[in-house]
């Protein structure tokens, strides 16, 4: 059980107070069950050591169980604070992904940004967003008016037909500096994105 105490103090230019503090604990469900107990119980152990230590400050705390792709990799601390946002975590994540980066592509789904070879690819936002889309639905064929249908209020919404996605898929490959077989076309059926292992998704 792995335990990281950050707290709300923030240095600025006007006068500040600590407020609380936050606690991250990482370990997972199945780690907790292998020791007899479980997420929720740990929470509600903690809640009372704060009510025996603070009495009625245990009102005033707050519990969230963060989510994670199964099988991601990393420590479980710092999984726990990348999916709580914390600003710490979520920097030294993008520094790690620009390292990770070297040779290949790093889809970051959070910061809406894509890296190519540690450089990041300069993408509209309606480029970005059908990528987006393509890559939630991993795997599976999205036809011209699913794309249509589902993606053009994103970004600011306009008048589109399929020779208009045609056209934004054109240049977000081209946007893709040599990486364009990532979008591939489905001949008659529209576009899809496959895993590849030259390609790393955050933020899913």
């Amino acid at each position: 059980m792995t335990i990281a105490v950050n707290p709300f103090v923030r240095q600025t230019q006007t006068e500040t107070e600590a407020r609380g503090f936050a606690l991250y604990v990482g370990i997972d469900e199945a780690t907790a069950k292998d020791n007899g107990t479980s997420l929720g119980a740990i929470v509600a152990a903690l809640r009372e050591t704060l009510e025996s230590i603070a009495p009625g400050l245990a009102a005033e705390t707050f519990a969230s169980v963060a989510l994670a792709k199964a099988g991601s990799g990393g420590r479980h601390v710092d999984v726990v604070r990348a999916a709580l946002s914390d600003p710490r975590a979520l920097e030294r994540l993008a520094e790690k992904n620009a390292e990770n980066a070297a040779k290949g592509i790093v889809i970051d789904l959070q910061r809406r940004k894509v890296f190519i070879d540690g450089v990041k690819a300069e993408l509209t936002g309606k480029e970005f967003c059908l990528l987006e889309y393509l890559v939630q639905h991993q795997g599976i064929t999205i036809s011209r008016d699913e794309l249509i249908n589902a993606l053009w209020d994103c970004e600011g919404g306009s008048e589109v037909n399929g020779r208009t996605i045609d056209v934004h898929v054109r240049r977000l490959r081209a946007g893709l500096l040599g990486n364009e077989d990532i979008i591939r076309t489905i001949r008659g059926g529209g576009y899809r994105f496959d895993k590849h292992p030259d390609v790393l998704i955050e933020g899913i």
